[in-house]
């Protein structure tokens, strides 16, 4: 009984390192030199809405209400010397994540220069994270199926927090 239960809390707690999220791309540069990176702008909004009608022979009344809340932040310069391919992700929670992927030592036999591959920079905007540590998976469908994904880790250079916004 003691066995199970310390397997139980052992893969419990190897999955609680890890999460995984659904995260969009908001911002996304490539560069093979160092550069400074600025964290750009962004806005999140959500709105509902809800109806009510009741009809009678020869008329209908409905009342209705909608609401919408939002919050953005403005660019931000924040010394972010980098290279390679670096990322702004936005987060279900509204956080921001920044994370940066230099080039990747590949031995070719090409000289200091040759011997690295850049790294993959997703093109859609919609992907999965894996976040773990200071390190983020990310993986994103490369198929007409959704069978063929392409992967790539980043490093977690910050997590913004969420922007703070009046309702709309």
């Amino acid at each position: 009984m003691k066995l199970i239960a310390s397997i139980f809390v052992l893969a419990y707690s190897i999955g609680a390192y890890s999460q995984q999220l659904q995260v969009k791309i908001i911002d996304r540069q490539d560069h093979e030199a160092d550069y400074s990176y600025v964290v750009p702008g962004y806005f999140n909004s959500n709105s509902s809405a809800s109806a009510n009608c009741t009809a009678t022979d020869n008329s209908a009344s409905c009342n209705a209400n909608s609401s919408t809340q939002g919050y953005s932040t403005p660019p931000q310069f924040v010394p972010y010397h980098v290279s390679g391919a670096t990322l702004t992700l936005l987060l279900p929670d509204g956080r921001g994540a920044i994370v940066n992927c230099e080039s990747k030592f590949a031995e070719h036999f090409a000289g200091p220069r040759g011997n690295h591959r850049s790294c993959l920079v997703p093109l859609v905007t919609d992907i999965e994270a894996d976040f773990h540590g200071d390190k983020a998976k990310l993986e994103w469908v490369v198929s007409l199926d959704g069978k063929k994904k392409q992967s790539e880790t980043y490093k977690v250079l910050a997590i913004l927090e969420k922007p703070t916004g009046g309702k709309n």
